[in-house]
């Protein structure tokens, strides 16, 4: 396994992670034994990122996560989220910010982690009601405390990324980017690139779309999140799937797998770039892991722009409640 520089304040990660969220919601049914099982099996691998979220679950996927890592805790970044409050029921409280709840979050992630200190701490929303300032400035504090190592932003605008950077320095900034997901090559990429943050890819795989065993919305279980996702939906699932059938025709001449192909793209994109593909059974992970001894050539970036150009995707990312969250 290959490691990658996160930011210029020298945390450095295996170049692919394994994003957790998928073992305890979202996806339908979770199997603790065998997310366990497959965190580990990550750790054998030489992935050393693993990225979790106080939300997740809500609250228990910090514990699995914990769990999973008590007696390798040596062998682990780990990299959990605040801000998006939930009830004990699941429910979407909204984004919070404010200094007093960053300090409490904290606390309450790293008793559920089962750890002294978080290696990075995101800020998984912007909460646009409380100055960016005043929430990093509160992070800040957290890295004085030996709370906190890194510090790190979710789904964040330039220019509040920029203003934020100014407090305390950005290690990583997480955002969606995929081959059905390009936003962040508009102004995102280079901001960070400009300021030294490094990027951290999540949906790498388009929510497993780009991954070709979905052909049909029945595919997805009934409390799936993805059923309710715009760009599973109707004619956009139809549009998006005629796409992703071409990326499989490449990845097939190739003889690797549509998902192998999907984040050996994003690894290409620049060597800051960090994806972490979700997935809680071993045999995707091994595929996944897999990706990172793919090369492309130019002739191959060529072909897969071709099929699928920036913008290709039909339908939203998220939601309409949930895009009004995103880039700010």
């Amino acid at each position: 396994m290959k490691m990658r520089k996160l930011g210029n304040q020298g945390l450095t990660v295996s170049e692919i992670g394994l994003g957790c969220m998928g073992m305890s919601e979202f996806y339908g049914a979770s199997n603790d034994r065998e997310s366990i099982a497959t965190i580990h099996r990550a750790l054998d691998l030489g992935v050393t990122m693993l990225d979790t979220a106080d939300m997740y679950g809500p609250f228990t996927n910090e514990q699995l996560v914990g769990q999973a890592i008590r007696d390798r805790r040596d062998r682990v970044i780990i990299a959990t989220k605040f801000a998006n409050m939930r009830g004990e029921d699941g429910s979407f409280i909204g984004v919070n910010g404010k200094p007093e709840y960053v300090r409490q979050a904290c606390d309450a992630s790293l008793q559920r982690l089962g750890v002294d200190v978080i290696d990075l701490y995101y800020q998984h929303r912007v909460d646009p009601t409380v100055p960016i300032e005043d929430t990093i400035g509160a992070m800040a504090e957290l890295v004085k405390q030996g709370k906190v190592r890194y510090l790190g932003m979710s789904e964040a605008g330039p220019a509040t990324i920029r203003r934020a950077h100014t407090v305390h320095p950005i290690t990583a900034l997480q955002t969606e980017y995929s081959l059905w997901s390009r936003d962040p090559e508009d102004e995102i990429l280079a901001t960070v690139r400009e300021l030294g943050i490094g990027f951290v890819a999540y949906s790498p795989l388009g929510r497993g779309f780009l991954s070709g065993t979905i052909t049909n919305p029945d595919d997805l279980a009934e409390n799936d999140f993805r059923r309710h996702s715009p760009r599973f939906q109707g004619e956009n699932f139809a549009k998006n799937l005629q796409v992703v059938e071409k990326v499989k025709a490449i990845a097939t001449a190739k003889n690797v797998t549509p998902s192998q192909l999907a984040l050996a793209w994003v690894l290409a994109q620049g060597d800051d770039i960090v994806p972490i593909p979700g997935t809680r059974r071993q045999k995707n992970l091994e595929e996944n892991v897999a990706a990172t001894d793919i090369a492309l050539t130019d002739d191959e970036l060529q072909q897969i722009e071709a099929v699928a150009p920036k913008g290709f995707t039909s339908g939203d990312r998220y939601p309409t409640a949930s895009m009004s969250l995103l880039n700010r």
